[in-house]
């Protein structure tokens, strides 16, 4: 602020202006950056939420499909020892059966107990022989099993190792758009803010240093009493020939920026924080909203595109001094002009 009341008493070369010029156009690719950072991880988060949830169920699967072969293997191991014990009895029936055989041989009085026993054993020996068999076709039964089970996990694998690989193409193609983005954005930034320093440049000649016109930032700044009347949204004579000047430079840099960066003059109203009582605003809001109106409709009038120009109103809520002064007020209430992308 001090440098704008020194450049009202003042008049000479100040360079301070195209210094913060530079450090605001600085900080807007800094922040348009970070927006397109925050997109990208924005896109890179949706695309791994939806490829954590694909792992997840395979996860899902193949633990339950674990757990099954964990069961399948549990029960084929109970078969294996129940054949092994039949066996054992098989063996010991047999032996069994070789003794009474002998004993058969040896004594005619025994033979016809020993046979008995013989036909016992031998319907026992039948009996186990039919339980080893269903055995045996319950391991093989379990055995074909397993080998499904294992070809599923290994289609199970082959499709996460696929997933993964999408994976990592899809985060090569989002990490190169990024940086096809962010050189296209900076070019189009640094074109924007040359034309921007050319139309401040302009500006300056046209309007020269008045003391109710300064440069704010990347803005221009016109104080409200330069165009209207007090409490009015209609402009005044005086704010008529100066907006018919903005109106040429303006019209000099349309017809030197290409047509694909999509610009605008952003035409902004502020007032004081005085509370308006009566008349036909109801308060300073709308004041700051019509008077805003009334300079783009105006800027219209002289060949301006209307595609090219916003209003917008601020009322009392953005001071640029926010004392408790007359003067504080008085800079308060003004008309800012900014050239900036849509």
């Amino acid at each position: 602020m001090a440098l704008s009341r020194n450049r009202r008493t003042v008049r000479h070369v100040d360079y301070w202006p195209g210094f913060v010029d530079a450090l605001s156009t600085l900080l807007l690719a800094i922040m348009f950056l970070l927006s397109v950072f925050v997109l990208a991880q924005f896109l890179l988060s949706r695309e791994l939420s939806g490829q954590d949830e694909v792992f997840s169920r395979l996860n899902s699967q193949i633990d339950e499909l674990t757990e099954l072969l964990a069961l399948e293997r549990s029960t084929g191991q109970d078969r294996l020892d129940q054949i092994a014990a039949l066996q054992t009895t098989l063996g010991e029936t047999e032996a069994e059966r070789s003794r009474l055989q002998g004993a058969l041989d040896s004594g005619q009085g025994a033979a016809a107990s020993a046979g008995a026993r013989v036909s016992e054993l031998e319907g026992e020996v039948a009996s186990q022989r039919q339980l080893s068999e269903r055995a045996q076709a319950q391991v093989e039964l379990l055995n074909q099993q397993l080998a499904a089970l294992r070809r599923q996990i290994a289609a199970l694998e082959a499709a996460l190792d696929a997933s993964e690989v999408r994976d990592r193409e899809s985060q090569t193609r989002i990490a190169d758009l990024g940086s096809r983005l962010n050189t296209a954005l900076a070019q189009r930034v640094q074109e924007l803010s040359r034309y921007r320093s050319d139309f401040f440049g302009r500006l300056r000649e046209i309007l020269s240093d008045r003391d109710n016109i300064r440069v704010v930032g990347d803005r221009f700044v016109f104080q409200s009493e330069v165009l209207f009347p007090s409490g009015s949204d209609v402009l005044q004579p005086e704010g008529e020939a100066e907006m018919a000047k903005f109106a040429t430079a303006i019209k000099e840099l349309i017809a030197e920026i290409p047509p694909d960066i999509d610009w605008i003059v952003r035409v902004d109203g502020h007032t004081d924080d005085v509370p308006i009582t009566g008349g036909r605003f109801a308060d300073n809001w709308q004041l700051s909203t019509d008077r805003a109106a009334s300079v783009v409709k105006y800027l219209v009038s002289q060949g301006i595109p209307p595609q090219r120009l916003a209003a917008t109103g601020f009322g009392e809520f953005s001071p640029i001094d926010p004392a408790d002064s007359v003067e504080a007020r008085a800079r308060n209430r003004r008309i800012e002009f900014k050239l900036t992308e849509r």
